[in-house]
């Protein structure tokens, strides 16, 4: 949101509204400016505002009603601090459009009084506001002028909804989680406006859903959690979910549903008779399909489908078998899950030539194995490839000892294109990732094995546009750590299960690096601008790289405690393996050869 809103205003602006919401003192100043505020553009206004918000600087609700002439767009989900007293001032802004109040917790029924009235008001999200019930309902349809309303999972009865009738102006109602019965959707069949309709977790039933053949503009609409096992005739249908639902047909006659629909969700769907269920649609249109978890073995009606670009299968009784229904109707598939079904690498190679434009292929826990990775470099558009739990080894042919040019991840090469790469849980050994290190255009590298050491991780220094690296359950030592010249681009270092590194040394480590991301077992050093923790120390008139070694020797001396909470793993082993582990070539403390350290920190 930030980086997009920077692009939006351009520099100049932007670094004006980071001056203005720098600290609460800054907001105090410019906050008496009463008329340059009421002159701001709203688009300005609602960024600003929204900074303010972010950043916790709002001092006083009252302060809100600097903003009642300018900003027409409010969003404050999940603000516990939203009472009452906020609404008092929110009900004053005369231009407001949109206003978000989702999982504010502590509005009530009497809250809701204050926005009566808002005659410029089109959207409104009470979403999981549990306080809020029919009383509060009777205070918001006066405002006629709603045409988007999300009320799910609020104390609201089937009485409530029955109020809603008279909110003819509305377009979206999302009542998920609201137990709407029968009668109470019929009374609903006066918005002919509504065009999305959630009824998810509702108490519909196949008797009453018959009237949304009167919602003519109907295009969205959720039945998932509920009792519904077949529709009626909806001609204006695009998006459809039923998932976790008992299914056994999709409409009453052949056909029924016509050309629009283009999205399914079906996740956890039990159907009666696949075939059937899907026979009674027109699925040649259809461009996103979800049957993540459902009873689906057998995917023949992907024979009607020529347009599809998102299909989900995971979790499914998929096997290989199934392959050669995906190939056919791959030709403008970019995105395909196939997480904990039975491909083996025999499947993956019936789709090479065939889903020339797939961005994403997801295949873990599958039954792949090294061979897969042929057939994967053969599919040119791969963005993301997530090769997690799965059987891959790194070589896919061995012959002895001799594994020299029998690297299977080097064919991924090939791939110009791909960006993010998950190999955790595999079986690959420090040698075999020697071969990433033609991926220079990787912006994520996802890896845990217990197979992992410092070795790897100093390759990565030249991978120049790598913002996310996972390295868990690594033999990664202090000196490793130390030693690592991380690229400028990377945001975020996911550390955890590295049971060799010490407190101090990953302290030392966010010192030198405040922008990149700790992440670690109960422990978490987040980017900061400029801290140093309080327990280390600067060498004033060194330089960084003579600072960062004489810190190493010392970090490698010094027995010092921990000075906050760690999860130390070492517990896990018994006193024998710590010392086998301590003398092996993978964990040493001592200086490690400087052939294997950046160019920065070898001497001469």
């Amino acid at each position: 949101m930030i980086e997009r809103e920077k692009e939006t205003f351009g520099g100049l602006v932007w670094k004006c509204i980071e001056a203005a919401t720098l600290t609460g003192d800054s907001v105090d100043k410019w906050r008496r400016q009463r008329r340059t505020l009421e002159r701001l553009p709203s688009c300005l206004a609602d960024v600003l505002l929204r900074r303010i918000i972010c950043r916790r600087l709002l001092r006083y609700p009252s302060w809100l009603e600097n903003f009642q002439n300018s900003v027409e767009n409010v969003d404050l989900r999940g603000e516990n601090c939203v009472s009452a007293e906020w609404l008092v001032y929110l009900g004053g802004f005369r231009y407001l459009c949109k206003l978000n109040l989702a999982d504010c917790k502590r509005i009530n029924d009497a809250a809701i009084w204050y926005l009566t009235g808002m005659d410029n008001l089109k959207e409104l999200n009470l979403s999981r506001c549990s306080k809020i019930s029919d009383f509060g309902i009777k205070h918001l349809i006066s405002i006629q002028s709603l045409e988007k309303l999300h009320i799910s999972e609020i104390g609201l009865t089937s009485a409530g909804v029955n109020l809603l009738s008279s909110l003819s102006n509305l377009d979206l109602l999302d009542l998920g989680g609201i137990p709407v019965t029968d009668d109470a959707l019929l009374s609903l069949q006066v918005l002919k406006k509504l065009e999305f309709l959630d009824l998810w977790g509702s108490k519909i039933t196949n008797k009453g859903i018959a009237v949304l053949a009167t919602f003519p503009k109907l295009s969205f609409l959720n039945l998932a959690w509920t009792k519904v096992t077949k529709l009626p005739y909806l001609p204006s249908i695009t998006r459809l979910n039923m998932s976790n639902c008992n299914i056994s047909s999709v409409c009453y006659a052949k056909n029924a549903i016509s050309d629009p629909l283009s999205k399914l969700f079906f996740l956890g769907t039990t159907f009666s008779d696949v075939d059937e269920a899907f026979s009674m649609m027109d699925i040649k249109n259809i461009t996103y399909l979800n049957i993540s978890r459902s009873s689906i073995c057998n995917l023949h009606f992907l024979f009607n489908t020529h347009v599809i670009e998102h299909l989900d299968l995971s979790f499914c009784g998929i096997t290989d078998d199934s392959v050669e229904y995906i190939a056919k109707a791959g030709k403008n598939l970019k995105y395909l899950n196939a997480n904990n079904t039975k491909l083996t690498s025999e499947g993956v190679g019936v789709l090479a030539g065939n889903v020339i434009n797939l961005e994403t292929l997801c295949l873990s826990k599958t039954l792949i194995d090294d061979i897969a990775l042929s057939y994967i470099s053969m599919m040119p558009s791969l963005r993301v490839i997530d090769l997690s739990h799965t059987q891959i080894k790194g070589f896919a042919f061995e012959n002895g000892d001799n594994r020299e040019n029998a690297s299977s991840l080097s064919l991924l090469q090939n791939l110009s294109r791909l960006e993010s790469l998950n190999l955790e849980d595999t079986l690959i050994q420090d040698e075999a990732l020697q071969s990433l290190c033609f991926l220079k255009q990787l912006h994520c590298l996802f890896l845990k094995s217990h197979f992992l050491s410092d070795v790897f991780l100093h390759s990565l220094s030249s991978f120049s546009k790598l913002k996310f690296l996972g390295y868990r359950d690594a033999v990664l030592t202090n000196s490793g750590l130390l030693y690592f010249m991380p690229p400028k681009t990377l945001r975020v270092l996911d550390l955890r299960g590295c049971w060799l590194l010490s407190e101090d040394s990953l302290s030392f480590f966010h010192e030198q690096h405040p922008q990149i991301e700790l992440r670690l077992e109960l422990v978490g050093l987040a980017p900061s601008e400029g801290n140093v923790s309080a327990d280390l120390t600067c060498y004033c008139g060194a330089s960084p790289t003579s600072d960062k070694i004489s810190k190493v020797s010392r970090l490698q001396k010094s027995g010092e405690h921990c000075k906050v909470t760690f999860v130390d793993e070492r517990i896990k082993y018994s006193k024998e393996e710590s010392l086998a582990l301590q003398f092996s070539s993978l964990s040493t403390l001592a200086e490690p050869d400087l052939h294997m350290l950046p160019k920065a920190l070898r001497s001469d």
